[in-house]
């Protein structure tokens, strides 16, 4: 499996721990962030309505990665909703294993998937690994977002 860390995230100060949140579109989602391969990082789901792909922004180092999530519902004029997702307050995870994205579905819930992150722990200077699990619900564009 590919991970991806930032170079210089042990040169940044301390980042909260802070709940994790999509929030719309917004300096992260500039299409220069799409870590490439495009190919490599970036995946479909629901007969191509949803599209998921990993966003480097660069820095912060410690906290650069985003998921970048397209999906229903369109708006007025047909285009998806865009939203990114990060641990809060613009910041991003450390590290993603994108290879590892999993998805399933359920339709009490809707979408479902797992994700392994890591995130830099500014009190002790480590990297938390753990999993990114979000949901979506394509009819409402509700995304819940936790790590386990």
């Amino acid at each position: 499996m590919k991970t991806l860390m930032s170079a210089a995230a042990l040169t940044v100060a301390a980042i909260g721990a802070q709940a994790q949140e999509a929030v719309p579109c917004d300096w992260q989602a500039r299409a220069d962030a799409i870590v490439e391969p495009w190919s490599e990082y970036s995946r479909t789901y629901a007969n191509g309505d949803v599209r998921l792909a990993l966003l480097d922004t660069v820095e912060p180092a410690a906290a650069a990665f985003h998921i970048l999530i397209l999906s229903p519902p369109y708006d007025e004029i047909g285009a998806r909703q865009c939203r990114t997702l990060g641990l809060g307050g613009g910041m991003g995870f450390s590290g993603v294993t994108f290879d590892a994205l999993d998805a399933a579905y359920d339709p009490s819930v809707g979408l479902i998937f797992t994700l392994p992150v890591a995130s830099f722990d500014g009190s002790t200077g480590d990297f938390l690994e753990s999993n990114l699990l979000f949901t979506l619900n394509q009819a409402t564009g509700q995304i819940d977002a936790w790590l386990d």
